[in-house]
């Protein structure tokens, strides 16, 4: 079994991971109360929360699987080495969890607010449907083998896949829209500081353990973070360079509230 060579890093490993796991977690809530004072959920795509929902189910499957499962440890070591630390830390589990029930809520809003003339696509429930089907079929090869280390890995790599996804549902509607309103610009900015926190956690161990078998171990949670800062840096170059707010969104394909509406007058 891995263990740490310095204190020091231990400890910055773990203030990285905690900081992390805030930036990330709180990230949810911009929305959330946005969607609750407009008493509308007009200008957030509905199908980036669908695609959301599995992505975030996904990673915390893996995250449980990978941090309690001693079989799948055992498969782990085996295959990357006895000293070898496991990829995965308590605030992994901690944020996935959280965010599970978060997105699950933001759905709920979706179900009860102004909704405009916007729903789910047909083409995102192909998506999702397609996902967990793909993951059931590597259930059912993986049981006989008992390959738990692979069947995880599956859900890994789903969740990197609908992390790549998710994002491009709504970042085509503001471009259509040429506007940002109903999209919170406070999930992203507080998403991007948690994405490169995160990068951070992982070179400490990295450096600790004198390997970067952290990243390529964990490509799920290196590609997450990649993807996540790519896709926070556009929206904020198209909330305060391309489209900044405006009192008027002319969107003939969407039910967009009157000035007066969004300003909460």
């Amino acid at each position: 079994m891995g263990s740490w060579n310095s204190v020091s890093l231990q400890v910055l490993y773990n203030v990285f991971g905690w900081i992390a796991f805030v930036l990330w977690s709180i990230s949810f809530y911009p929305q959330v109360v946005l969607n609750f004072r407009r008493k509308s959920v007009v200008g957030l795509n509905f199908d980036f929360v669908v695609l959301n929902l599995t992505k975030h189910s996904s990673y915390l499957i893996y995250n449980v699987s990978m941090f309690f499962s001693s079989a799948v440890q055992r498969q782990y070591h085996r295959r990357y080495g006895s000293n070898e630390m496991i990829p995965v830390a308590a605030n992994d589990v901690a944020f996935s969890t959280h965010a599970v029930a978060l997105t699950a809520f933001t759905l709920f809003q979706i179900a009860i607010y102004d909704r405009g003339n916007q729903k789910v696509s047909k083409t995102a429930i192909a998506i999702v449907t397609v996902a967990w089907l793909s993951v059931a079929v590597c259930a059912f090869v993986a049981f006989p083998k008992h390959s738990w280390l692979w069947l995880v890995s599956c859900f890994n790599t789903l969740q990197v896949v609908m992390t790549v996804i998710k994002y491009i549902p709504q970042a085509v509607m503001n471009f259509r829209r040429k506007s940002t309103i109903g999209f919170s610009i406070g999930n992203i900015l507080l998403d991007l500081f948690g994405g490169l926190t995160t990068y951070g956690q992982m070179a400490v161990q990295s450096i600790d353990q004198h390997s970067w078998v952290n990243f390529y171990g964990n490509i799920g949670k290196t590609l997450l973070s990649l993807v996540s800062i790519f896709f926070d840096i556009l929206f904020i170059v198209q909330h305060y360079v391309f489209y900044p707010s405006r009192k008027e969104v002319a969107a003939p394909d969407f039910d967009v509230e009157r000035p007066r509406d969004i300003e909460g007058r």
